[in-house]
């Protein structure tokens, strides 16, 4: 049984260290302390494999890594390899490299349904540049998103949407709009209501949930009768549904489409990918109206463009897809196991697909808990086990997944007993766990 008296000291002293240089003591607000019980947010000293170390000498087998980005294990030696060869050679010029071409053909032949491809360092610019594409090819204001998908963009037209709208313009957020995942009708009817003013429709086309039969191109049929751009973020679907996405496994083609996380394992790199007739918008070989659609002075630096090419050849040449898959559904196997085995099976939920596994942890009542998430998120980082979700990387082993099973079992363990006494306060260990959105600090 995991110790009682877990405790990390030098991650403690690290965590005020981060506080008092960086506004939340991280550079994304899901990795912040606050998204882990109180006191036991590890720092991070060094990572290998689906294995990470924090400052305090614990080692963790980890899950979510780099936020679904390190979809291959830390330091991965043929990417890592790649990158090396191309930081001897210069990481930024004056003009394109031709790695920006080799990049861009590797890609475009990973994803056959883009017709062209510009590659970025994150996820917020490429959606966005969407947005902007979108609306100056429709000449139209308003962006529609899926409201049932977390996260689009850190830029007003998405954030003004979330509790954390503080310092963007009522006129802005009035400027995007919502429609409810897998409901054509609802989005017809967001259409018609905003008839002639919608500029996109921009959703995940999956996440912990499958796309009900016919969805994704119902939303294709409403896109084109609408006159509507239809964005697809594959930011998390891109390589973990398949090499080519979600698109790709579902067969429905977007007019654009934003990759990122997976494409650089750990990297900076994202990309804005679709139909000709669009991203050539934002191009220098047209009569229309120039778009401004991605420039960003690191948005080809080699390395990272490497990485992404390296990772692309080994999604295809090892079936790393096939094997997240595999790990998931084993991990998920024995997590619903252990769970039903001490009596939490309608508490301890594990869901979505495979390759990108998240679990809900539910109170007596059935209804989602941040207590006893605090509850479950302390007695697995006790048995070594890092795990904001159960994402996996095709770096675990068998023997890392079955050691999850034991923590999880264990976990389970207490949290019965918490159940049972409908109070989970004495095994939390201090304050809950929070939601990243939300209106105050």
């Amino acid at each position: 049984m995991p110790s009682e008296d877990f405790r990390l000291p030098r991650s403690r002293a690290a965590n005020e260290r981060l506080h008092a240089l960086i506004p939340g003591g991280a550079h994304t607000y899901a990795k912040g302390d606050d998204q882990y019980p109180e006191n036991l947010a590890p720092v991070i000293s060094h990572g290998r494999g689906a294995h990470v170390w924090d400052v305090d000498g614990n080692r963790y087998i980890e899950y979510g890594s780099g936020l679904r980005s390190v979809s291959l294990g830390h330091a991965h030696p043929r990417v890592t390899e790649a990158v090396r060869r191309e930081i001897d050679r210069g990481s930024n010029f004056v003009r394109p490299s031709m790695v920006e071409v080799e990049a861009a053909e590797r890609f475009l032949a990973t994803v056959p349904t883009a017709e062209m491809v510009k590659f970025a360092k994150n996820g917020s610019d490429a959606t966005t540049a969407a947005v902007r594409l979108a609306r100056a090819a429709t000449g139209r204001r308003r962006v529609a998103l899926c409201a049932d998908h977390p996260f689009f963009s850190t830029d007003d037209w998405f954030i003004g949407t979330t509790p954390m709208s503080a310092g963007i313009p009522e006129t802005t957020n009035e400027l995007t709009v919502a429609f409810p995942y897998g409901d054509l009708a609802a989005t017809e009817e967001l259409l018609t209501r905003y008839q002639d003013d919608i500029a996109c429709l921009i959703l995940e086309p999956a996440t912990h949930t499958e796309p009900p039969p016919g969805y994704l191109a119902g939303m294709r049929e409403l896109a084109d009768r609408h006159g509507c751009v239809l964005i697809f973020d594959e930011m998390i679907t891109g390589f973990r549904w398949s090499e080519a996405g979600a698109q790709g496994l579902y067969g429905v083609v977007p007019d654009l489409s934003t990759f990122g996380k997976a494409l650089g394992n750990g990297f900076a790199v994202s990309a804005l990918a679709g139909r000709r007739e669009l991203m050539e918008r934002g191009g220098l070989r047209h009569d229309d109206e120039r778009v401004f659609l991605l420039s960003t002075t690191h948005g080809a630096e080699t390395h990272s463009l490497a990485a992404a090419m390296a990772v692309q050849t080994v999604y295809a040449e090892e079936g790393v897809t096939a094997r997240l898959h595999t790990l998931g559904e084993r991990l998920a196997a024995g997590v619903r196991d252990a769970a039903a085995g001490m009596g939490v099976g309608d508490h301890v939920v594990v869901r979505g697909r495979a390759s990108n596994l998240v679990f809900a942890t539910l109170d007596e009542n059935g209804q989602p808990s941040q207590e006893y998430r605090t509850l479950f998120l302390r007695r697995l980082l006790a048995g070594g086990v890092l795990a904001p979700s159960f994402v996996v990387s095709s770096a675990l082993s068998d023997a890392d997944i079955d050691h999850t099973v034991d923590v999880v079992a264990q976990a389970c363990a207490v949290y019965r007993k918490a159940l049972d006494a409908a109070d989970p306060t004495p095994w939390m260990g201090g304050r809950p766990v929070k939601p990243v959105f939300r209106r105050r600090a």
